[in-house]
C-alpha cells in the first residue's frame, strides 16, 4: 500500500489564501498575502525542497 503524503501551507486560523507573495492572490480584496514568508528559514527551504523534487503521483 501507498502512502498519501499531504504538504499544505495553513495557517493556524485556517488561512491557506497567498502564502507566499503579498499580491500572489488579492481576490476579493484579501490582503494578507505573504503571510507565510516571515517565518521562512534554511531548514524549512531544504525540506520544501526534499519534500518537493521526491516523484509523485497525482
Amino acid at each position: 500500500m501507498r502512502k498519501i503524503i499531504v504538504h499544505e501551507h495553513v495557517s493556524l486560523d485556517g488561512v491557506i489564501q497567498a502564502p507566499g507573495v503579498p499580491d500572489e492572490d488579492v481576490s476579493n480584496g484579501f490582503a494578507y498575502g505573504g503571510w507565510s514568508a516571515p517565518y521562512s528559514n534554511e531548514i524549512v527551504g531544504t525540506l520544501l525542497r526534499k519534500q518537493m523534487n521526491m516523484p509523485f503521483d497525482l
